[in-house]
């Protein structure tokens, strides 16, 4: 998942909320040859569905810190249903210097709140001793040290690195190493772009998906000029499960 084991946990109780209405379609992007966002800061404002029903917003920040080094940050807060009576929030961070062909995680942060429940969990990718680690909340076998290998990535970095590396037909391979976690994922993108109605606007997007999720699917699209994805949706069994639509964006 990109971002959407964090989203789950966030939106996964919402079970009562109104279907949002119709947004009025605006004149779709003409199509232009592909070329990937550059890395920049911005902020952008997500709606979060959950099963097709309004369940909260997300916010995802990218920061420039200084030089090489850089923090994204995610904010998920549940506002509808059963989400909203239990106060769920949830924020994720992580700090990582841009080398240009790979984002190399640093540290990285993890905390829940909800009423009568609270999570933390902290991490450091050591890359002079080749090893991540995390602590706090966590199982004991999660926090066992994790021998690290070039290209490793944290969640929320997977998002920016697809949206660097994605190219129309290319198929793309990361090793997501998260919270105590190691994982192999695979994506393809689409051959061409296609029209993707968000919220007032419709883009001229490339459709990025997992092609090794099995029975849980993950797709992004990505428009030419925009620095964040302007739909991350999950399915699963074929069904709509969490689905992210860009609201708004502007530069940090």
């Amino acid at each position: 998942m990109v971002l959407t084991a964090l989203l789950v946990s966030a939106l996964g109780h919402a079970q009562e909320a109104p279907a949002p209405a119709q947004a009025a379609v605006a004149p779709a992007l003409p199509a232009l040859e592909w070329t990937p966002p550059a890395l920049e800061p911005f902020v952008a404002t997500y709606q979060a569905l959950y099963k097709g029903k309004e369940a909260g917003d997300a916010t995802l920040r990218v920061v420039h810190s200084s030089e090489a080094q850089w923090r994204v940050d995610m904010a998920v807060r549940g506002r509808r249903g059963f989400a909203s009576i239990l106060g769920l929030n949830i924020e994720q961070s992580t700090v990582f210097n841009n080398e240009g062909s790979v984002y190399t995680p640093l540290s990285q942060s993890t905390v829940k709140k909800a009423l009568f429940m609270g999570k933390k969990v902290t991490g450091v990718y050591n890359w002079q001793a080749g090893t991540a680690q995390w602590q706090g909340d966590l199982k004991e076998e999660r926090q066992r040290p994790i021998p690290l290998q070039r290209g490793d990535q944290s969640a929320l970095l997977l998002n920016l690195s697809l949206m660097r590396d994605a190219r129309p037909g290319q198929a793309l391979q990361y090793r997501y190493v998260d919270v105590g976690r190691v994982r192999q994922y695979e994506y393809r993108a689409a051959d061409t772009t296609e029209n993707v109605q968000v919220g007032d606007l419709s883009y001229d997007a490339l459709r990025v998906y997992r092609t090794n999720g099995g029975n849980d699917e993950t797709i992004l699209w990505i428009a030419n000029g925009v620095p964040t994805p302007v739909r991350i949706l999950q399915r699963k069994d074929g069904q709509d499960e969490i689905d992210l639509r860009l609201i708004e964006y502007q530069g940090a």
